[in-house]
Protein backbone atom coordinates (compact mmCIF):
# COMPACT_ATOMS: atom_id res chain seq x y z
CA UNK A 1 0.00 0.00 0.00
CA UNK A 2 1.25 3.32 -0.64
CA UNK A 3 -0.06 6.50 0.61
CA UNK A 4 1.04 10.06 -0.85
CA UNK A 5 0.79 13.42 -0.35
CA UNK A 6 2.35 16.59 -2.51
CA UNK A 7 5.44 16.34 -0.17
CA UNK A 8 5.84 12.73 1.53
CA UNK A 9 5.60 9.65 0.72
CA UNK A 10 5.07 6.29 2.64
CA UNK A 11 4.66 2.88 1.37
CA UNK A 12 3.73 -0.13 4.14
CA UNK A 13 3.76 -3.36 3.86
CA UNK A 14 1.70 -6.08 5.84
CA UNK A 15 3.21 -9.72 6.27
CA UNK A 16 1.70 -12.17 8.80
CA UNK A 17 4.12 -15.02 10.38
CA UNK A 18 1.61 -17.58 12.81
CA UNK A 19 1.28 -14.91 15.73
CA UNK A 20 2.88 -12.21 14.50
CA UNK A 21 2.64 -9.55 12.38
CA UNK A 22 5.55 -8.00 10.75
CA UNK A 23 4.91 -4.23 9.45
CA UNK A 24 7.66 -2.54 6.89
CA UNK A 25 6.73 1.52 6.84
CA UNK A 26 8.94 3.17 4.21
CA UNK A 27 9.32 6.90 3.69
CA UNK A 28 7.83 9.65 5.70
CA UNK A 29 5.37 8.54 8.48
CA UNK A 30 3.93 12.52 9.76
CA UNK A 31 0.29 14.14 9.75
CA UNK A 32 -0.67 13.05 6.33
CA UNK A 33 0.24 9.62 6.11
CA UNK A 34 -0.58 8.65 10.04
CA UNK A 35 -3.77 9.16 9.51
CA UNK A 36 -3.71 6.82 6.28
CA UNK A 37 -1.81 4.24 8.52
CA UNK A 38 -4.04 4.01 11.32
CA UNK A 39 -6.52 1.88 9.58
CA UNK A 40 -3.90 -0.39 8.99
CA UNK A 41 -3.11 -0.35 12.92
CA UNK A 42 -6.84 -0.74 13.78
CA UNK A 43 -6.82 -3.60 11.61
CA UNK A 44 -4.27 -5.56 13.63
CA UNK A 45 -6.00 -4.78 16.87
CA UNK A 46 -9.03 -6.13 15.89
CA UNK A 47 -7.67 -8.95 14.63
CA UNK A 48 -6.32 -9.81 18.21
CA UNK A 49 -2.78 -9.62 16.75
CA UNK A 50 -0.54 -10.02 20.13
CA UNK A 51 3.15 -9.40 18.47
CA UNK A 52 3.57 -6.69 16.05
CA UNK A 53 6.87 -5.81 14.60
CA UNK A 54 7.49 -2.35 13.00
CA UNK A 55 10.59 -2.98 10.53
CA UNK A 56 11.43 0.60 10.21
CA UNK A 57 14.94 0.45 8.22
CA UNK A 58 13.48 2.33 5.22
CA UNK A 59 12.01 5.19 6.89
CA UNK A 60 13.47 8.24 6.31
CA UNK A 61 11.28 10.76 8.52
CA UNK A 62 9.24 10.88 11.45
CA UNK A 63 7.23 13.25 13.07
CA UNK A 64 5.52 13.86 16.67
CA UNK A 65 1.96 12.38 14.96
CA UNK A 66 4.43 9.57 13.68
CA UNK A 67 5.45 8.86 16.98
CA UNK A 68 1.78 9.14 18.71
CA UNK A 69 0.71 6.87 16.09
CA UNK A 70 3.22 4.02 17.44
CA UNK A 71 3.12 5.11 20.93
CA UNK A 72 -0.65 4.47 20.51
CA UNK A 73 -0.29 1.18 18.85
CA UNK A 74 2.02 0.53 21.53
CA UNK A 75 -0.35 1.22 24.75
CA UNK A 76 -3.29 -0.58 22.85
CA UNK A 77 -1.47 -3.70 22.38
CA UNK A 78 0.44 -3.66 26.12
CA UNK A 79 -3.09 -2.86 27.83
CA UNK A 80 -4.48 -6.51 26.23
CA UNK A 81 -1.34 -8.57 26.50
CA UNK A 82 0.40 -8.06 23.51
CA UNK A 83 4.04 -6.70 22.27
CA UNK A 84 5.21 -4.26 19.51
CA UNK A 85 8.46 -4.18 18.69
CA UNK A 86 10.23 -1.57 16.41
CA UNK A 87 13.77 -2.70 14.57
CA UNK A 88 15.98 -1.08 11.97
CA UNK A 89 15.84 2.33 13.55
CA UNK A 90 18.69 4.79 12.06
CA UNK A 91 19.18 8.55 10.81
CA UNK A 92 16.68 10.52 12.31
CA UNK A 93 13.51 8.26 13.38
CA UNK A 94 16.50 6.72 15.50
CA UNK A 95 17.30 10.58 16.93
CA UNK A 96 13.98 10.69 17.76
CA UNK A 97 13.28 7.91 19.50
CA UNK A 98 16.70 8.35 21.34
CA UNK A 99 15.20 11.81 22.41
CA UNK A 100 12.23 10.46 23.75
CA UNK A 101 13.77 7.49 25.50
CA UNK A 102 11.34 5.01 23.23
CA UNK A 103 14.18 3.27 22.43
CA UNK A 104 14.08 1.87 25.68
CA UNK A 105 10.68 0.60 25.55
CA UNK A 106 10.13 -0.43 21.70
CA UNK A 107 13.24 -1.32 20.24
CA UNK A 108 14.34 -4.89 19.95
CA UNK A 109 17.97 -5.66 21.20
CA UNK A 110 21.06 -5.91 19.16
Amino acid sequence: MTIASDHTAMILSRADHGDSTILRLQGVLDAVSAANVRPMLDALLAEERNNVVLELSELRLIDSTGVGTIVALYKQMRRRGGQVTVVGLRDQPLAVFRLLQLDRALAAAG
